[in-house]
């Protein structure tokens, strides 16, 4: 019977031998990736890189390229006149609609950034207290962001038609929302905020839903009120909320273009640069290297926003 510990210890010491399977446990770890999965995992990197480069990148140098030519869009690429940076002068210097389309383009985010987007926080803000048929009011404020500009505008045009809208209708007057050029920019902003409202409601609705309520716990031990604390502690927790919907503003205003283009193709009123653009690329007069510098500007100012958007972001990742 004494033996019997000694036969036990004996099978227990063995133990340094799992270590071996270990080993080559790693070994197999590292082996789990068969060639095959190498091989998808490099495409599915692969091809959207291509992708991105092709269809975003290529064309985006090409275009910065062409901005310092002046190619009509017919005559072959090789005969192609260098003029450097005289189209950027003539937008400028000599092109009437490049003041009133950055001015346009200025009022619309000003637009955006001071009445639809705080506008868009405050229903987030009331729809987070999951008030009765919050679902439904979430469906019908995000709809519209579904829809395209240009079918908005198609809708709008029911409300604004000078005879036969609804607007017109209530007020009794016989005004031409969309041809008037004193008052069309405004209406076509009232349309274009109903759409960016939805949107700002659910980024900043995502960013409540993910603060810990034991902020709001702590303000209202303190005797905050709900004012004080949702400026306090709440909006300051939704920085990264901030930043994305700061740059989508800014990035929506610069490429507003659909609405626009439906109702008069950016003229009488409505210029904006994104329509100024389409209008020497691919209008009666085809001026690439002149549209192409246009187009450069509105890629300059959006690499600003986008620069310090992704600064942000990689910031808070370090933190």
């Amino acid at each position: 019977m004494s033996d019997l510990p000694l036969i036990h210890v004996d099978h227990a010491v063995p133990a340094p031998a799992t270590a071996t399977p270990s080993r080559g446990g790693r070994g197999r770890r590292l082996r789990l990736l068969s060639r095959t999965d190498r091989v998808v995992i490099t495409l599915m990197v692969l091809v959207p890189l291509l992708l991105v480069v092709a269809l975003v990148w290529l064309p985006a140098l090409a275009t910065v390229a062409l901005s310092g030519t002046d190619w009509d869009g017919i005559g072959p690429i090789s005969e192609i006149d260098w003029v450097g940076g005289r189209n950027y002068s003539d937008v400028v210097n000599i092109y009437p609609p490049f003041v009133p389309a950055m001015q346009n383009n200025l009022l619309w985010l000003a637009a955006l950034f001071v009445v639809a987007t705080p506008f868009g926080m405050f229903l987030a803000v009331l729809l987070d207290k999951e008030i009765r048929g919050s679902r439904f009011y979430q469906t019908a404020l995000y709809l519209p962001v579904v829809l395209s500009l240009a079918l908005i505008g198609f809708v709008w045009q029911l409300i604004y038609s000078r005879d036969q809208g609804l607007l017109n209708a209530v007020l009794g007057s016989q005004t031409d929302w969309y041809g008037d050029p004193d008052v069309n920019i405004w209406a076509v902003l009232v349309a274009a905020g109903w759409r960016h409202v939805g949107y700002i409601m659910l980024l900043y609705l995502a960013g409540l839903k993910g603060v810990d309520p034991s902020l709001r716990e702590a303000a209202s031990v303190d005797g905050a009120s709900e004012t004080s604390t949702f400026f306090r502690v709440i909006f300051p927790v939704l920085r990264p909320i901030n930043i994305i919907v700061l740059v989508v503003t800014v990035i929506e205003s610069l490429r507003a273009f659909d609405l626009v283009w439906v109702i008069n193709k950016g003229r009488n009123g409505l210029e904006l640069i994104s329509a100024l653009v389409t209008q020497n690329v691919v209008g009666e007069a085809s001026r690439i290297g002149f549209g192409s510098a246009l187009a450069t500007i509105m890629l300059a100012v959006s690499l600003v926003f986008i620069t310090v958007y992704l600064a942000v972001v990689m910031r808070e990742n370090r933190r």
